[in-house]
């Protein structure tokens, strides 16, 4: 029988989800008030993807340092860094006067969400085993999902009936109480003497991330004729190839490439790169489109995902046990297929708006699949590392999704035909529902269900 949480364990997870919460808060916040920031600072699209991208490029790039230090300086130093840090930047972007000051404090606070998620779920892997370790995750995907519930009802209320800026406050709460609770545990953290952290390969992966995002997104614009995307995007290219050069040659990656010897770790970030370039897709699209094309208001757009969240967490803790039980091949499978099954029904909204058969259906065989997909992928991610490594091989996992939320948006202008209208929804929905396909198959092919834990040995 397996062991139940320790007091102690269970403070580590309460933690790590509110630690994780507030980055899961943001982005569902984002995607609602997008519109009303575009309509108050100007812009249009262009904006919309900045304040989107600037936030992940940074994330991106960073959270591989965050791995790195949360590894090397212990994970509590880095979490408590990620929670001031992205309260300080929340204020700023709520304060923003104009579309420039917003993104560049976009940019600060994703380079603080990238200490957050990553030293949150390497607290679990370091206090716990399997199976007890795919049941806290569970619960962990659960309990934050919970922010995709709270983000866009209360950011779109908020947004609706006072401001977007007002949305960004809300970050403060969970922050305060996860500060509060660090100090009431007892972990003490894992540091190593002799840490060193790449801090080129740090600069070098932020800037080629963010040279290349720069030409995607403005490319319309300008087109690749011209010097002011070519070069950047170029530039990108390289310093990109320099840094997963490096990588190879020093002493500490922030990203080592040896991780991905392990089968699970690679096909498990390779079916991440497909999940979550359609997730970030489908959830920029869907909260855009619904207010400027179907005329809903910021509360309405953002409770059209509902459905979708419920399942996530009525279903993550349950889904986290079996895949203890079952091994992860069969959820990380089946879960994104059954998501482009839900992503389908999103061509039937028409002109004629009616959200009850044009969009319902979809999100909740959406939520269905995704809730087959979330615990399982983190769990063999981590799952395939060294314990003492769960930080950084928390961070690449997350690095990858990141990266892979951003691209989508960054061609969106491609993907869509041009315009975000309802020619151009339809063009978004086919696009999310092909890359879950692959996602799917990928994970068919790649994931090899570890061996079974023997009975005398410690499951806790």
């Amino acid at each position: 029988m397996a062991k139940r949480l320790t007091a102690e364990q269970r403070l580590v997870l309460t933690i790590a989800i509110l630690g994780s919460f507030v980055a899961f808060l943001d982005g569902t916040i984002v995607n609602v008030a997008l519109p009303a920031i575009a309509r108050d600072l100007g812009g249009g699209l262009s904006t919309q993807q900045w304040t989107v991208d600037a936030y992940l490029v940074t994330l991106g790039a960073l959270i591989l340092v965050a791995g790195a230090v949360s590894d090397a300086f212990g994970r509590l130093l880095v979490l408590r860094i990620g929670l001031i840090g992205f309260g300080i930047a929340s204020i700023a972007v709520a304060l923003s006067p104009s579309a420039e000051l917003l993104v560049a404090a976009r940019a600060v606070q994703g380079a603080a969400g990238a200490f957050l998620v990553p030293s949150s779920l390497a607290l679990i892997t370091a206090t716990m085993r399997e199976p007890l370790r795919s049941r806290a995750i569970g619960i962990w995907t659960a309990s934050t999902t919970g922010a995709m519930i709270v983000g866009p009802l209360v950011g779109g209320l908020i947004v609706d009936h006072a401001s977007w800026r007002w949305a960004f406050g809300i970050n403060l709460l969970p922050i305060a109480i996860a500060l509060w609770l660090l100090t009431r545990l007892e972990h003490g953290d894992d540091r190593r003497a002799d840490a060193r952290v790449d801090v080129l390969g740090a600069i070098m992966c932020t800037l080629g991330l963010g040279a290349a995002v720069f030409a995607l997104i403005e490319q319309p614009n300008l087109g690749w004729s011209s010097p002011a995307i070519w070069m950047p995007g170029l530039a990108g290219l390289v310093l990109l190839a320099g840094f997963v050069w490096r990588q190879c040659h020093v002493p500490d990656p922030i990203l080592p490439l040896d991780l991905f010897r392990s089968r699970n770790f690679s096909a498990g970030n390779l079916s991440t790169l497909f999940v979550y370039a359609a997730l970030s897709l489908n959830g920029f699209v869907l909260a855009i489109y619904l207010q400027q094309g179907a005329g809903l208001s910021a509360t309405l757009a953002g409770l059209a995902s509902l459905p979708t969240t419920l399942l996530m967490i009525a279903l993550s803790s349950r889904i986290g046990t079996l895949v203890g039980r079952w091994g992860p091949r069969l959820f990380m499978t089946a879960g994104p297929l059954i998501m482009a099954a839900g992503a389908l029904p999103l061509l039937l909204v028409a002109d004629d708006f009616d959200y009850w058969w044009q969009v319902l259906p979809g999100m909740v065989v959406f939520g269905l699949g995704l809730a087959l997909t979330v615990s399982p992928l983190t769990s063999t991610i981590l799952g395939a590392a060294d314990p003492g490594r769960s930080g950084i091989a928390s961070a690449v996992n997350n690095a990858v999704a990141r990266v892979a939320g951003l691209l989508p948006i960054a061609t969106l202008a491609a993907l869509t035909g041009g315009a975000l209208d309802l020619t151009g929804f339809h063009r978004a929905a086919v696009a999310t529902a092909v890359l879950l396909t692959v996602g799917g198959l990928v994970a068919l092919v790649g994931i090899r269900n570890p061996a079974p834990v023997s009975p005398g040995r410690s499951a806790g």
